[in-house]
């Protein structure tokens, strides 16, 4: 096939825009495509399903118009796991199981959980829910908080055997805890197995997790106020990262400062993000937290963290304070961001299974640190480009992405 590609202009405004650039050709070398597929599924948000005000026909109604794949719950707001398995067969979401804020019935969750599993409908168990704000009594001790994590450790530590000694549950994805990097005494928490020589409290070779779990929220009081490249910077694995990250639970813990991953490490580290957001206040407007959470959705897929999970599907009516998180509001009225969210997943939308391989040549040329891309291939070969943009401060950045004649093709066609 020798085509050649269509040239698009893209400007990308002050608060982040995301643009779709279709390609018509592809070659031998050039930029790896990821499976649309995969980005996707990557796209959550924390919801109480049927509870705290929500009901479970708006929930479904909520999570088929935007697109979603996966809902963060915990067994702590007493969801009838007939709720949650209606809502996975009506919408096909499936649901990450948790501990959630100082639960330690681990026969309680992983009773829920077989029958998730057995329903299709389970993605991943997760541990404890901030226990820095929560706290936990497990095996009659309190921990966690300004106490010993020891409670805490081996509450994970036990919570993992369980999951991966049990036949129906075995092959499921363990969360870790949020918030490791709280942990007042060195328990390992900071790690999702003991390495050898790590002079922890635990033992060498304990397991907690197979996933790092983070509350990377793209705004924190140490780091306030709107931002260029706000959750880009949030995504970031190393040091460079501003807000309550993956580094400070993992790489070097913010409370104590106890060692964990190299830099290197946590760059290839299985990582999930189960909470972060927004709300609207000074310069977040409605319009400006829309392109916050989409750019996060794309940010954390491409520095690499296979789930994103924003905090919240709708806002809350039973807690005080700032409430307005959520893609809908307390009538259940849809947000710009839940706007924008349907228009790229409707977009992006790929009922196929096949798995992609393709690569394609393009570039931009004297591309801004403020835009980003990921390149992204349907079952049917088709390549959608993400084009972004986070000059969120002001100002505009005008980019263009020239085509190339191709000279050969590989698993792709033109479009």
């Amino acid at each position: 096939m020798n085509a050649i590609t269509r040239r698009r202009f893209l400007r990308l405004t002050a608060v982040g825009a995301a643009g779709m650039v279709s390609f018509d050709s592809v070659r031998a070398s050039g930029t790896a495509a990821v499976g649309v597929g995969e980005f996707l599924n990557s796209l959550g948000a924390c919801s109480a399903i049927s509870r705290r005000g929500e009901n479970l026909a708006s929930t479904i109604d909520a999570v088929t118009h935007l697109g979603l794949r996966w809902l963060r719950v915990g067994y702590e707001s007493d969801i009838p796991i007939d709720d949650l398995i209606e809502l996975h067969d009506r919408t096909g979401v499936r649901l990450s199981y948790g501990l959630m804020s100082g639960g330690t019935d681990i026969a309680r969750l992983l009773a829920g959980a077989r029958r998730l599993a057995s329903a299709c409908a389970l993605l991943a168990l997760e541990g404890n829910n901030e226990p820095n704000n929560w706290g936990v009594t497990y095996q009659g001790e309190a921990g966690g908080r300004d106490r010993s994590w020891l409670p805490v450790a081996k509450l994970q530590r036990d919570l993992y055997a369980a999951v991966k000694n049990d036949p129906v549950l075995a092959k499921c994805p363990v969360w870790s805890i949020s918030e490791s990097g709280a942990e007042m005494d060195n328990v390992g928490l900071q790690f999702l197995t003991i390495p050898e020589g790590a002079d922890c409290l635990m033992p060498d070779g304990t397991r907690y997790a197979d996933f790092a779990n983070c509350h990377n929220y793209m705004t924190h009081p140490g780091w306030p106020g709107l931002h260029d490249n706000q959750t880009w910077i949030a995504a970031d694995p190393t040091s460079v990262c501003r807000v309550d990250g993956l580094y400070g639970n993992y790489g070097r813990t913010w409370r104590r400062r106890y060692p964990g991953y190299s830099e290197a490490d946590l760059a290839m580290l299985p990582k999930v993000t189960t909470e972060t957001g927004v709300t609207l206040d000074g310069p977040v407007t409605e319009q400006v937290q829309a392109s916050l959470y989409l750019s996060a959705y794309l940010a954390q897929f491409k520095r690499g963290w296979s789930h994103t999970c924003i905090y919240l599907l709708r806002d809350r009516t039973d807690e005080s304070g700032n409430q307005t998180f959520g893609f809908y509001r307390p009538d259940d009225s849809p947000r710009p961001a839940a706007t924008c969210l349907h228009n790229l997943t409707t977009i992006l939308a790929d009922r196929g299974s096949t798995s992609p391989g393709g690569i394609l040549p393009y570039s931009i040329p004297n591309q801004p640190v403020t835009v980003h891309d990921l390149l992204l291939q349907k079952s049917d070969g088709a390549f959608d480009l993400v084009v972004w943009g986070e000059r969120f401060t002001g100002g505009s950045d005008d980019v263009t992405v020239p085509g190339r004649r191709a000279s050969a093709c590989r698993s792709g066609r033109s479009r």
